[in-house]
């Protein structure tokens, strides 16, 4: 008899230096990518991007670990960490944001205030209210 459980805890994906991928990639779990995505990547999880990986296109996240190089708009609902190898360029949309010295950031960046998470919900600080006539 097979056991056919699906695991509750979310899935880790990993796209291997010398992979290059041409599309858009979508995963309810976490991945790594040490090799190349040009494409849309959106992640429930975290993401996390080599000092190899590269990405060109947009990316949308829950978390982001970037030590590679991105290029496109990336929008984090939590925390984005730029470490020191990290060579981002695009408009960062973000909750939190933590760079590292050395790392290379050109763009402009919002961070805070009303972020639409992963699921399309509002998630904001401050509660918005709006006024009828």
């Amino acid at each position: 008899m097979a056991n056919n459980n699906i695991s509750e805890s979310p899935s880790v994906n990993l796209i291997g230096a010398g992979t290059i991928i041409e599309g858009d990639v979508t995963t309810n779990g976490d991945i790594r990518i040490d090799g190349t995505l040009k494409g849309v990547i959106t992640v429930k999880g975290k993401l996390v991007v080599g000092v190899s990986g590269s990405i060109d296109g947009e990316t949308i996240c829950q978390n982001a670990d970037i030590s590679g190089s991105v290029k496109g708009k990336i929008t984090v609902s939590e925390l984005l960490s730029l470490k020191a190898s990290a060579k981002l360029t695009g408009d960062i949309t973000t909750n939190k944001i933590a760079i590292e010295p050395g790392a290379v950031f050109s763009g402009s960046c919002s961070m805070g205030g009303v972020i639409k998470d992963i699921k399309g919900e509002r998630t904001d600080k401050q509660k918005i209210t709006e006024k009828t006539a």
